[in-house]
C-alpha cells in the first residue's frame, strides 16, 4: 500500500515539475534521446550477436549429435558385416566338408 502511494506522489510531482520547468526537460529529453538510443543499439547489437552465437553453438551440438549417432550405425553395421562374412565362412566350411564326405564315400 506505502508503494501505491508513494508511486501516485512521485507522478503528482513529476507532473508538477514538468508544468513548471517543461523547457528544461525538453532540453534534457533533446540531449538524452541520442544518447539512450545509441545505448540502446549497441545493446541491441551486444544480444543479437550473443544470440546468434547460441544458436550457431545449439546447430553444431545438433550436427555432433547427429554425427555420433551415425558412427553408432555405421559401427553397427560393421559389426553386423562381420557377423555375416564368419556366417558365409561358417557355411562354406560346412559344404566343403559336406563335398568332401561325399568324394569320399563315392
Amino acid at each position: 500500500m506505502t508503494l501505491l502511494i508513494g508511486g501516485a506522489v512521485a507522478t503528482v510531482l513529476g507532473l508538477i515539475g514538468i508544468m513548471f520547468w517543461g523547457h528544461q526537460f525538453l532540453v534534457i529529453v533533446q540531449g538524452g534521446l541520442p544518447i539512450a538510443l545509441i545505448m540502446g543499439g549497441i545493446l541491441a547489437m551486444y544480444v543479437g550477436f550473443d544470440d546468434i552465437q547460441d544458436k550457431i553453438k545449439e546447430d553444431r551440438h545438433k550436427h555432433e549429435e547427429k554425427l555420433d549417432k551415425a558412427r553408432e550405425e555405421i559401427e553397427l553395421a560393421k559389426a553386423k558385416a562381420e557377423q555375416y562374412k564368419e556366417e558365409v565362412e561358417r557355411l562354406r566350411r560346412e559344404v566343403n566338408q559336406q563335398n568332401q564326405s561325399r568324394t569320399n564315400n563315392t
